[in-house]
């Protein structure tokens, strides 16, 4: 896990609150792959003068806030903070959990001022945090400029989602050739894209709660789904959808680290006894067909406080994810090869017409060493749950 950059002896000081905001961003960044299920969230503390007074990030569950990061850094290089202006990417939490409520920390310490770059989603804060820093005095706004709040929120995209729809945000992710096939028609797939594709998707893997497969990429390629490319304080979950309970006791990915949950349909005693033996938590959820419900597992990983779902599973797992309407976001891995016949990305279908086809708008597009990464979201998908802010 990285550490935080040496602070400087000194600092140019911030020229305005976009300035200030976007060093509180950069710290946000830090406590990906740190602080799930909490939100990852940044801030600076910065007098009258714009210089810099103290620095923090969200450590892991259970540790202090950005806000309680960044008193505690001012106080250890001897800086008061009284009449300062604290940056905080997210607003300030005003309730008591794992934590107490961080607007206190801020009152207690003397700020005069909060700037936050978007509202908290979760119900028993949104909003109120704002209002109670405001009725102890302080000057609480939201930073409506810039396009931060937006930032703010995609690096937080899934707590949204946890927050406004009691499941986590679904990534799937494929590494394909250029004509979109994922593997041969034996099976054979490593490795389509390089090394650095391969190390990008482990980046991704490293902000996920939890990694989803399905039991044919399991029998076929026998993957750890573990994250070892990029440092990370902390594994995500490893899901396996299989509906009739195949995971064999040996399979790579019930070993350490990190937790093995197995949703299946049906569960012979002896199999689940065998996988639970290896560390596996078996979990019941079928639908009419004698199928996964793979609606319900994502409510389900959302009780369990899964914020961000990577799934990177195999052509039919992913047809049945796009059918039922459940992907956020697709993050794509290009090589500049043909491969002709084999596995495709997704499999579903056929559809009637072409005006019924999966409409999507890009994010961005990302040179990956020599292949490409391509990210996309379904249209309309993201406005129709997540609201904009209201001061």
């Amino acid at each position: 896990m990285p550490a935080l950059p040496a602070r400087p002896l000194a600092t140019e000081p911030f020229t305005d609150d976009l300035s200030a905001m976007r060093r509180a961003l950069d710290l946000a960044h830090f406590a990906v792959g740190l602080c799930d299920p909490n939100p990852r969230v940044g801030c600076v503390i910065v007098d009258a003068n714009g210089r810099l007074l103290g620095r923090g990030h969200t450590q892991a569950a259970g540790q202090a806030h950005a806000e309680v990061m960044a008193l505690r850094d001012a106080a250890e290089h001897g800086e008061q903070v009284q009449g300062a202006t604290a940056y905080v990417t997210l607003e300030p939490c005003s309730h008591h959990g794992r934590t107490p409520p961080c607007c206190e920390a801020l009152i207690a310490a003397g700020i005069a001022r909060v700037v936050a770059a978007c509202v908290d989603p979760n119900p028993v804060v949104s909003g109120q945090g704002l209002a109670r820093l405001r009725a102890a005095g302080i000057k609480a706004e939201l930073l409506d400029s810039g396009g931060l709040g937006d930032q703010a929120r995609e690096l937080n995209i899934g707590f949204f989602s946890r927050m406004l729809r009691g499941r986590p945000y679904v990534r799937m992710k494929a590494a394909a050739s250029l004509d979109g096939r994922t593997a041969l028609p034996d099976g054979s797939s490593q490795w389509i894209t390089a090394e650095a594709a391969r190390r990008d998707g482990h980046a991704w893997r490293k902000r996920s709660g939890a990694v989803l497969t399905g039991i044919g990429t399991l029998l076929d390629d026998d993957p750890r789904l573990d994250v070892r490319l990029v440092d990370t304080a902390m594994q995500p979950l490893r899901v396996v959808i299989d509906s009739r309970l195949q995971t064999p006791p040996g399979a790579k990915l019930l070993q350490p680290p990190g937790q093995v949950l197995i949703y299946a349909a049906q569960a012979d005693e002896t199999k689940a006894a065998a996988l639970r033996q290896k560390g596996a938590e078996i979990a019941l959820l079928p639908n009419p067909d004698g199928k996964v419900d793979l609606a319900a597992v994502l409510d389900d990983l959302g009780r369990r406080g899964i914020n961000e779902l990577h799934v990177e599973a195999g052509h039919k797992l992913n047809g049945s994810f796009i059918r039922e309407g459940l992907v956020d976001e697709l993050l794509l891995y290009l090589a500049p090869k043909l491969l002709g016949l084999g596995r495709e990305i997704a499999t579903f279908g056929p559809l009637a017409s072409l005006d019924q086809a999966v409409q999507l708008d890009w994010l961005d597009h990302v040179p990956m060493g020599a292949d490409l990464r391509l990210r996309a979201r379904p249209q309309g998908r993201l406005g129709s749950w997540l609201p904009s802010d209201k001061a």
